[in-house]
């Protein structure tokens, strides 16, 4: 009985919690209309808030924007630095190919010379 009574009451815990609450009007900035209102106070107020909105959106999007291309540039510089490495790295592999390519060019002079040369020396 005692565990039938648990069940109930985890069942009306449930759908109390799922139940809606009552909502509160909020006022959601934005850009307004402000054609409909009657007096020149609220018109005016009206459009005091719609330029309100509209430098904090600016205010908003300059930083994001600003944020975004601070992370390009550094993004640009550890790329620049990587290219000047692997331009490092290239021009040494190139020094290293050059100067085993002389070295066999030499072997290969040194074992093709004619055997007389070799016995003029004598």
């Amino acid at each position: 009985m005692l565990l039938r009574n648990a069940g109930v009451c985890v069942a009306m815990l449930l759908l109390a919690t799922l139940a809606p609450l009552p909502l509160r009007a909020q006022d959601v900035p934005g850009i307004e209309i402000c054609t409909v209102e009657k007096t020149m106070e609220r018109r005016t107020s009206c459009l005091q808030s719609n330029v309100d909105f509209l430098q904090k959106t600016i205010t908003k999007l300059t930083l994001d924007h600003q944020q975004k291309l601070d992370a390009a540039n550094r993004q640009i510089d550890a790329l620049k630095t990587m290219a000047a490495g692997l331009q490092k790295t290239v021009s040494d592999f190139q020094a290293a190919q050059a100067k085993a390519a002389e070295e066999a060019k030499k072997k290969a002079d040194t074992k093709d010379a004619p055997p007389a040369a070799k016995d003029a020396t004598k």
